[in-house]
């Protein structure tokens, strides 16, 4: 059974810093592409930041040169690096990982992990 855990979210000050983990367990034949959503009440889910199997990267405008997206295929874990956090970055932070278990290829989500941002 393939299960998908965070973890690092938290209250923070504005300017400070975070780091999101998120580990896959579970039998695993391939990893796709990994990601970070992020989601506040009564709004839709949005992509914060995706990185492909290649290593190439894709950010949204509100979140580039603040935050960094990285991987370690060997631990099966993605990692979400969060500096200069700002009030609006509050927000329930989902990962969001390809892959191909032995029902095939899918989409797996984690539990979600708060991140509060406020002085």
């Amino acid at each position: 059974q393939v299960q998908v855990v965070e973890s690092g979210g938290g209250l923070v000050r504005p300017g400070g810093s975070l780091r999101l983990s998120c580990a896959v367990s579970g039998t695993i034949f391939s990893l796709g592409a990994m990601a970070w959503f992020r989601q506040v009440p009564q709004k839709e889910r949005e992509l914060v930041a995706l990185i492909a199997t290649n290593d190439d990267t894709n950010y949204a405008d509100s979140v580039k040169g603040r935050f960094t997206v990285s991987r370690d295929i060997a631990k099966k874990t993605v990692y979400l690096q969060m500096n200069s956090l700002k009030p609006e970055d509050t927000a329930v932070y989902y990962c969001n990982i390809g892959a191909q278990s032995s029902t095939g290829w899918r989409d797996f989500w984690g539990q979600g992990t708060q991140v509060t941002v406020s002085s």
